[in-house]
C-alpha cells in the first residue's frame, strides 16, 4: 500500500519530480515509513506522559514531607527559623533528586550527569558568589542565632529595621512597624552589626528633659521620681534613678533612668515625655528654647 505525493497532487507532483523532491516525499510521506515510527513516538509520548505524572505525584508528597517535617519540628519546639531553613533545604534537594531521576528515565547516564553538575557546579559557583554566601550566611544565622523569628532587630549598614518573620536559605524577611515588607541577603546580615532590640526581656529607659536655670532644680527632680514611681508599666523593683546631665548653654540638662519589659519601652516613653510636660506646666518648670544673650556698650 504506497500512497505518493503525485497521487494527490497531480501536475504539482510532477513539478516537485522535476526539482529532484520527489524522493523525498517518496520517503517520509509514505505508510511503510511512518508504519514504523509509530511505535517509537508512541513509546516516547508515554515516557513523557509517565515523567509529568511521576513528577505531579512526587511534588504533593515533597509537600506532603515538608508539612510533615515542619509539625515534627514544632512539636519538638524547635526555633522557627530553623523549622523554616530545614524545610526549604529538603524541598530543594528533594526536587533535585526528582529532576535526575525523570532524567535518567529517558536514557541520561549518571556519569553524564555527574560530569555535568562537576563542570557546572565551578560556574555556577562563580555566577552565583552572592547566592552561596547567602546560603552560607543563613547557615551561620542558625547556628549562632544572633536574632530568632520575632525578634525586632536593625541592620546597621542600610539602616533597615524591622521584625523577623522569615528565615530562609538565601533572605531573611523583616516586618516594619508600617507594614512593609522588608527582604534582606543572608550575607549582609551575617556580614555587618546587627543590634537585636527584643534580644532581653526588659529595656531601659532614658529621657532627659531641658529645664531653665531660674527654675526650681530639686522641685523638678522631685516631679520626675514621682512621675517614675506612679508608672504602672516602670519596674519599681529595679533600680531608677534622676540626675543632672549637663549644664548646658540654654538650661539644665535633667535626666531619668528605669527599667520597663521591653514590649512596654517605646508606649512608656511617649506617656512619660508627655506627662513630664505637663506636670512642669502645672508646677511651673520652665522648658527653654535654644536662646543667646546680647550685651551691647
Amino acid at each position: 500500500m504506497r500512497i505518493f505525493l503525485t497521487d494527490v497532487l497531480g501536475e504539482v507532483g510532477e513539478t516537485l519530480e522535476t526539482e529532484g523532491l520527489r524522493g523525498f516525499f517518496e520517503q517520509y510521506l509514505t505508510w511503510d515509513y511512518w508504519e514504523t515510527k509509530i511505535p517509537l513516538i508512541g513509546n516516547f509520548a508515554g515516557r513523557v506522559l509517565l515523567a509529568i505524572l511521576v513528577y505531579v505525584i512526587a511534588s504533593k508528597l515533597i509537600h506532603k514531607l515538608c508539612k510533615i517535617i515542619v509539625a515534627s519540628m514544632k512539636r519538638a519546639n524547635a526555633d522557627t527559623g530553623v523549622t523554616q531553613f530545614v524545610s526549604s533545604f529538603v524541598k530543594a534537594t528533594l526536587y533535585g533528586l526528582l529532576i535526575i531521576t525523570i532524567a535518567t528515565s529517558f536514557g541520561v547516564k549518571e556519569s553524564s550527569i555527574a560530569a555535568l553538575l562537576a563542570s557546572s557546579g565551578v560556574a555556577i559557583g562563580l555566577a552565583l558568589q552572592g547566592g552561596l554566601s547567602n546560603l552560607a550566611g543563613g547557615v551561620i544565622i542558625l547556628i549562632l542565632r544572633p536574632f530568632v523569628v520575632g525578634d525586632y532587630i536593625i541592620e546597621c549598614t542600610d539602616k533597615q529595621e524591622g521584625t523577623v518573620v522569615k528565615i530562609d536559605l538565601f533572605y531573611t524577611t523583616l516586618s516594619t512597624v508600617d507594614n512593609r515588607r522588608i527582604t534582606i541577603p543572608n550575607g549582609n546580615l551575617t556580614s555587618a552589626s546587627i543590634v537585636n532590640v527584643t534580644a532581653r526581656d526588659q529595656r531601659k529607659l532614658e529621657i532627659k528633659v531641658e529645664i531653665a536655670y531660674s527654675s526650681d532644680l530639686k522641685k523638678a527632680k522631685g516631679i520626675l521620681e514621682r512621675l517614675l514611681h506612679e508608672d504602672e508599666h516602670v519596674l519599681s523593683d529595679q533600680e531608677m534613678q534622676v540626675f543632672v546631665d549637663e549644664l548646658g548653654a540654654s538650661g539644665i540638662m535633667l535626666g531619668l533612668r528605669a527599667w520597663v519589659n521591653t514590649e512596654q519601652y517605646w508606649p512608656t516613653k511617649w506617656r512619660l515625655n508627655e506627662e513630664i510636660k505637663l506636670a512642669f506646666d502645672e508646677e511651673g518648670i520652665e522648658i527653654p528654647f535654644p536662646q543667646m544673650d546680647v550685651h551691647i556698650r
